[in-house]
């Protein structure tokens, strides 16, 4: 096969300059992987020995599919390559090298959750609060400290360090991160940074080890450059110093991964440490309609941190971008899914052409229970669907158990959580009563002050509690939901967690409870139409069938991929729905404090766009709950940014005033003037007066019609009596009636359900 032919001219010259320093710039969709490829192919087609080829990757998907194409056209000698991840070929230098380190050959490498429990373990030993030493906090702050490749001991040596952990309340986390670093070594074992750490120690400090891996890795390879951190960048460095024969492929307008220490810095200053780098662009994009490719460009090009280049595309023109604008997220939800259904019947496409992209996970919700009301199936991609997410599972056993005490399973869930004293014995203890007793544990903890169990006052707290939420279920269900995550002690368990997983379980908690207060707000009637508050009750029977679908899902059928922007990288699909373009949603609230921050999210905005390869639709909504308040939302200052002939907008009068103040109007910019989503619903409490009981029903009853009922009429009602009609409101099935009844008070009716007699 000739190689080289299916290559453009930037591809090919990147491809056939071996020798020296080398950046590769690969715009979005600019082919990358080809180029990697055919790179180390013409490399082994000029004696150069794979032995000597050194390959760093991100992900083993990645290392997997380079290896498989490279073994496709070379064949055995894909073997003999060093390609992977940088852990996994750090850790296998370290093998080999460890020794020289103290550590043994066979060490330990900890994950996220070893690495957690020992903190924990420290935390007791040191006497130190585990709330206000979160070990998950602990882990991450370890992490950056690591990645920075700041030692434990220059940690503590450090005053504006020790300041900064006083100031915060956290005067012992120095001691805390010294502590576990020397029980990770007594122990054997490595965490991930670790593998970093310790692979730069050991090029630091012993230089013949050093010199040994310089001259066996003549040739150096790093995919996505950009997402490098301190640590990786300064082995590669060392690694590279002798022959300088390195050359890193990225695009510094995917740089989206700040959050995990990795370091813009390194893509944008390479030229400063390899002075004599030759640098390629591709900068053609196979991928993506012309449109998108514009638009994406005239979004990027406002960073100032940047290497320029100008990505181009001979795709076809396509249509230009839909923006949707909602007045709710629900509302947002259910546009998405009703263009994804059009979209499928008019184009014939798949749920597999089709991803919708979100800033954080807790927006998933609005568009999971959208998706299913029209039988559209979907996953959730690099994370779990969200009524399947920890931190909401916790919250609804305690709904559940509320509901019903007589519930084990939700009761073990939460018996302890956020922990109160209750632990695993105490629980086995009772337990074992109940089974004796062929009792519920619940009932055996109503009596466990006449058990005689000693240290059981959490658990008669516990009890005290539940049976104190119990008194107001039958309250409006966003109330009773409120009050239980607050005094339960979840949301504040939650909130001190400031991690960046943290944040996203305290994110999907409010999702919860946001759509928990639409859901109260929804109509309901009973069965003479007369409107009623929903209750949990209502809510929890509402939700079970939606978590039982989870359950039931084939995770292998064809199906609409759902994802964060971050989990999309790489990615692509025919149709891209990106949602939320809000200000302080995207961009986030916390990118709002510098301009690099705020690129950042520039840059996260461009991945999402140049995900799609044929059609691009962006939304936004009007406002959202924010813990059962409307907060009114402003659109994106990113929408602004896009060059305005590349939009459609569906369903606004004028984007003047609207959303960007001085723009031309929707109708010059490919707008429609379909006018505004329909009005929110509002609903007015009305106190009623006291209730006197119903007159007998007559068997004779027969209801008129109310088409024309007005303000001022009489009425009579088979259960309430005789009536005025106070005010009418709505239309069609939507009418009703506020009725001051002379016995029961004001009522709203629904007239679509309700049986009224005009007098």
């Amino acid at each position: 096969m000739d190689y080289l032919a299916t290559l453009n001219p930037s591809q090919r010259a990147a491809v056939e300059q071996i020798n020296g320093p080398v950046m590769i710039v690969a715009g979005a969709g600019s082919g990358k992987t080809r180029v990697l490829t055919y790179r180390i192919v013409h490399m082994l087609r000029h004696d150069v020995d794979p032995f000597h080829i050194l390959s760093l990757t991100f992900t083993n998907k990645a290392a997997k599919e380079m290896r498989h194409r490279i073994h496709e056209a070379v064949g055995s000698e894909s073997r003999n390559l060093w390609m992977g991840t940088f852990h996994s070929i750090f850790s296998r230098i370290l093998r080999s090298e460890s020794d020289r380190i103290g550590y043994p050959r066979n060490f330990t490498i900890y994950d996220t959750d070893d690495a957690k429990s020992l903190i924990k373990t420290i935390l007791g030993e040191m006497k130190l609060d585990d709330k206000l030493y979160k070990p998950s906090n602990m882990l991450a702050r370890i992490s950056s400290a690591k990645n920075a490749l700041i030692s434990a001991d220059e940690y503590l040596g450090n005053a504006e360090f020790s300041e900064n952990d006083s100031s915060s309340g956290r005067p012992k986390f120095g001691f805390l991160f010294k502590a576990y670093q020397d029980r990770c070594f007594r122990a054997g074992a490595m965490d991930f940074d670790d593998l970093l750490v310790n692979t730069h120690k050991l090029f630091a400090n012993h230089l013949d080890v050093l010199h040994k891996y310089q001259h066996m890795f003549k040739y150096i390879m790093v995919d996505e450059f950009q997402d490098t951190n301190h640590a990786q960048y300064m082995i590669i460095k060392k690694l590279a110093a002798v022959n300088e024969n390195i050359a890193v492929v990225g695009d510094d307008a995917q740089s989206i991964y700040a959050f995990r220490g990795a370091n813009i810095r390194n893509i944008l200053g390479f030229q400063k440490d390899f002075p004599d780098v030759k640098t390629f662009k591709l900068e053609q994009n196979y991928r993506s309609t012309q449109t998108i490719v514009n638009a994406a460009t005239s979004i990027i090009e406002k960073n100032k941190d940047q290497i320029k280049k100008k990505v181009w595309t001979d795709n076809e023109a396509g249509e230009r971008i839909r923006v949707f604008k909602a007045l709710t997220d629900n509302e947002e939800g259910k546009m998405v899914a009703s263009a994804i259904f059009q979209e499928k019947m008019t184009a014939h496409a798949f749920n597999k052409d089709f991803a919708i992209l979100y800033r954080t996970n807790a927006q998933s919700r609005s568009m999971e229970e959208a998706l299913r009301k029209l039988n559209i199936p979907y996953k959730i991609y690099g994370g779990l669907s969200f009524y399947q997410r920890k931190e909401v599972k916790d919250l609804l056993a305690y709904y559940r158990l509320v509901l019903n005490p007589r519930d084990e399973e939700a009761l073990k869930r939460v018996i302890n959580y956020p922990t109160r004293g209750i632990g695993k014995t105490s629980l086995e203890k009772l337990a074992l009563v109940a089974d004796q007793h062929k009792v519920s544990l619940w009932q055996v903890m109503e009596q466990v002050n006449q058990i005689g169990f000693k240290n059981m006052g959490p658990v008669e707290d516990f009890v005290t509690m539940i049976k104190s939420f119990q008194i107001m279920a039958e309250q409006n269900a966003y109330d009773v939901a409120m009050h239980i995550a607050k005094s339960s002690g979840v949301l504040k368990s939650l909130y001190e967690d400031k991690t960046v997983e943290g944040i996203a379980r305290y994110e999907n908690t409010e999702a919860l409870l946001n759509g928990i207060k639409e859901f109260s707000l929804e109509e309901a009637v009973d069965d003479e139409g007369v409107l009623k508050s929903r209750t949990l009750a209502d809510f929890m029977a509402d939700v079970a069938l939606l978590t039982n679908d989870d359950k039931d899902k084939d995770q292998d059928q064809d199906h609409v991929s759902l994802m964060t922007i971050h989990s999309a990288k790489g990615l692509e699909y025919k149709y891209v729905h990106v949602v939320g373009l809000e200000e302080n949603l995207f961009p986030s609230q916390l990118s709002l404090n510098s301009r690099q921050e705020l690129e950042e999210e520039r840059r996260l905005f461009y991945v999402a766009i140049t995900r799609a390869m044929k059609k691009l639709t962006i939304s936004f909504a009007t406002s959202r709950f924010k813990f059962g308040n409307i907060v009114n939302s402003e659109p994106s200052r990113f929408l602004s940014e896009i060059d305005p002939q590349f939009l459609h907008f569906e369903n606004m009068f004028s984007s003047k005033g609207q959303y960007n103040e001085g723009r031309e109007s929707s109708s010059r910019s490919g707008g429609t003037m379909t006018g505004l989503p329909k009005k929110a619903l509002t609903l007015t409490k009305v106190q009623p007066r006291t209730a006197a009981p119903p007159p007998p029903a007559d068997p004779n009853f027969i209801p008129d019609d109310t088409s024309n009922l007005a303000a001022g009429m009489k009425v009579q009602h088979q259960r309430f009596g005789a009536g005025t009609v106070a005010s009418m409101e709505g239309n069609g099935d939507n009418r009703k009636a506020t009725i001051d009844f002379e016995q029961n008070g004001q009522k709203v009716l629904v007239l679509k359900f309700a049986k009224l007699k005009i007098v």
